[in-house]
């Protein structure tokens, strides 16, 4: 039995039917057809990924999610 980490995900729409899920605090996504489904493979892979290897660092704070806007060339 391990801990529990908790760490932030963003979720968007990747298409008409799919969902992508990335976690913030490590370089991994994974897709669904549903939020939850793409939140559960995105635990999954998580906890995968961890079974062998350390945890990075941490911050004390949650991360902030918030949009930005961008202005790009025509």
């Amino acid at each position: 039995m391990g801990r529990t980490v908790k760490m932030t995900a963003t979720v968007s729409k990747a298409g008409d039917h799919l969902y992508c899920a990335r976690c913030v605090q490590v370089e991994m996504a994974c897709e669904g057809r549903t939020v939850d489904e793409a939140l559960g493979r995105l635990r999954r892979a998580l906890e995968r990924h961890f079974q062998d290897r350390p945890l990075p660092p941490l911050p004390p704070e949650e991360p902030m999610v918030v949009p930005i806007e961008i202005r790009v060339p025509v």
